[in-house]
């Protein structure tokens, strides 16, 4: 049942109805205190109003629910885990459209170990997805800090990246199928996992990435991978990030296939981390400029003969004099010790006062100029600023964090010098060839600046395939397709 007042808007009370009357009780809430958690994003950033909270238990019950939006012109907002880093989940203050969740749709629908494939429902957790593979000895090889609660759609539909894009790529590469409803209410039916078909356009791919504008991704078809025998996890440090790119190159020809992670954190970042978490202890005794976080993984060999090859190359590398120091890890709890420092950055770094955060992407064998040039601009054209890059090296994407002046006022600094800041970084990523948006999509965050920087002849491109699969503009308007 409703328990909200009823809307000022006839129409809307008519759709309201029918789609209680679709969903039931369990499927449709406008219960302020149910809905006020998923209003607003998880930085923060944004909080918007909805007319209600839809959470349908099938794709059918989905389909019928978007061929209603159709008929009554509502606006829908997509939503998995609402763990997005650019407001691409939140609806807008008008109140007007319909909040979408997929939480309920979290069934595995069959797992093929002999294939390594799993078709699940775009509700299933990413942690719990994991859980599913090992007990069958698998695994699914993407993975980030997010994981308790982001969703398969999620990640679906940012084409999520993570920290283990150096070897296995985004989540465009572990997509074999999609299910999604298009706007008009109709069900595309991708999920058979073919390694050839030329029947024209790739349209999973068109899919994965679009943010919820083109379709609502209820299924996906999975690949997954053999579960590793062997795993060694390194913590290096080094003078400097040229070094790491040449340490990087270095262990990427000794190991090959078996380097699965490399991470930058300069010792800014791991002094905040060590600040902010009461237990964290640093994995070196001395301080260095730069620090790599690095992961071997290999399902064809034990923990002591990857270690051993390990340990040959990195003994190369040092005496090279590529890196100062380094510890490997002595077991799985260390190992884990080591990603969390990794992964507490972006909270410790919150923690020091207000910043400006840009997930950006150069040339791989750019990225180390790039960081030493943007950071020395930057500071140098807005006094009292730092520049601090961390990430992921291997695949050219790094965190670039731009923290306020000592004793700016939180809120003001963003809105006003802040935005100053991420116009010029963007700036420079585009002069560099890079990407102002690595892995966490464009959402609302960066809709200005895409259009502002963005290839006219791409962005048109974009605006034509939106208003071929959703005429009407229903599906997460405001999100990802700049308008003209």
């Amino acid at each position: 049942m409703l328990t909200e007042e009823n809307t000022a808007d006839p129409a809307a009370d008519t759709f309201l109805a029918e789609a209680a009357d679709l969903l039931g009780a369990r499927g449709l809430t406008r219960d302020p205190d149910l809905m006020e958690p998923w209003l607003t994003d998880w930085r923060g950033r944004y909080t918007g109003r909805a007319l209600a909270l839809a959470s349908p238990g099938s794709t059918g019950e989905v389909a019928a629910l978007v061929g209603l939006c159709a008929r009554h012109g509502i606006a829908i907002v997509p939503q998995g885990g609402n763990s997005g880093m650019v407001g691409g989940a939140t609806p807008d203050a008008s109140g007007r459209s319909l909040l979408l969740s997929l939480r309920r749709m979290d069934r595995l629908r069959r797992i093929d170990p002999e294939a390594g494939q799993a078709v699940c429902e775009a509700g299933m957790i990413l942690e719990t997805l994991h859980e599913l593979a090992a007990a069958n000895g698998l695994r699914f090889p993407l993975t980030l800090g997010g994981k308790g609660s982001a969703t398969v759609g999620g990640l679906i539909s940012t084409n999520a990246g993570g920290t283990q894009v150096l070897r296995h790529g985004t989540m465009r590469a572990q997509v074999l199928g999609i299910e999604a409803v298009l706007a008009n209410g109709d069900v595309y039916d991708g999920l058979t996992a073919l390694r050839k078909d030329n029947r024209g356009f790739d349209l999973k791919q068109l899919l994965i990435g679009s943010e919820g504008t083109l379709g609502i991704v209820t299924a996906a078809t999975l690949r997954l991978l053999p579960a590793p025998t062997a795993r060694v996890t390194v913590w290096a440090g080094l003078p400097g990030i040229l070094e790491a790119r040449a340490l990087l190159r270095a262990l990427d020809r000794a190991m090959g296939g078996a380097l699965e992670g490399f991470e930058v954190v300069p010792a800014h970042c791991l002094e905040s981390v060590l600040a902010h978490l009461p237990d964290a202890r640093a994995p070196l005794s001395q301080r260095h400029e730069w620090n790599a976080l690095i992961e071997f993984v290999a399902s064809d060999l034990d923990d002591a003969a990857l270690r051993e090859r390990a340990e040959a190359a990195l003994g190369a590398a040092m005496a090279d004099g590529l890196f100062e120091d380094a510890a490997i890890a002595a077991n799985e709890t260390q190992a884990e010790a080591f990603w969390t420092l990794r992964d507490s950055i972006s909270a410790a770094e919150r923690a020091l006062g207000p910043a400006m955060q840009h997930d950006i992407s150069v040339p791989v064998e750019r990225m180390p100029e790039f960081i030493l040039a943007a950071t020395r601009q930057l500071e140098d054209e807005f006094p009292g600023t730092r520049g601090v890059a961390f990430g992921h090296l291997g695949d050219g994407n790094v965190h670039f964090h731009v923290l306020a002046p000592p004793g700016a006022a939180a809120g003001a600094w963003e809105e006003g010098e802040g935005r100053r800041v991420s116009a010029r970084v963007h700036d420079l990523v585009t002069k560099w060839g890079g990407s102002i948006s690595a892995e966490h999509g464009i959402g609302q965050v960066k809709l200005g600046e895409l259009a502002r920087l963005g290839d006219p002849v791409a962005l048109s491109m974009m605006r034509a395939v939106k208003r071929a699969l959703d005429p009407q503009g229903l599906l997460n308007p405001g999100k990802l397709v700049p308008l003209a």
